[in-house]
């Protein structure tokens, strides 16, 4: 079984979209200041028109293009798992505000 293949563009894309989304976590979960509530907010709602944005240039590319079907559908595939991610994230957030683990 060889390597999957991925675009530059939509590898890049979901590197750093995974990669700040769990910095911007981490750092709250360390550092526990509220501006990073607000900030994560605007990341996520500016990450998900790009991660979309993306996406649907690589589904077209996927589409029209015969040669690449392979790598550009495999990036939709990859630019499509942040979703869960997201999900997960923002779970895990609730369930730890919900415990009161953060200092008042």
């Amino acid at each position: 079984m060889g390597k999957i293949k991925f675009s530059a563009l939509g590898e890049k894309t979901f590197l750093i979209s995974f990669l700040l989304g769990t910095s911007l976590l981490l750092l709250f979960w360390i550092t526990r200041a509220e501006f990073l509530i607000i900030f994560g907010f605007y990341y996520v709602v500016i990450a998900a028109v790009t991660n979309l944005l993306i996406t649907l240039y690589e589904l077209m590319e996927y589409l029209s293009d015969v040669s690449e079907k392979k790598r550009n559908g495999n990036s939709v595939l990859l630019l499509l798992l942040n979703i869960p991610i997201t999900f997960l994230y923002l779970t895990l957030f609730l369930i730890f505000d919900n415990l009161n683990t953060w200092p008042h």
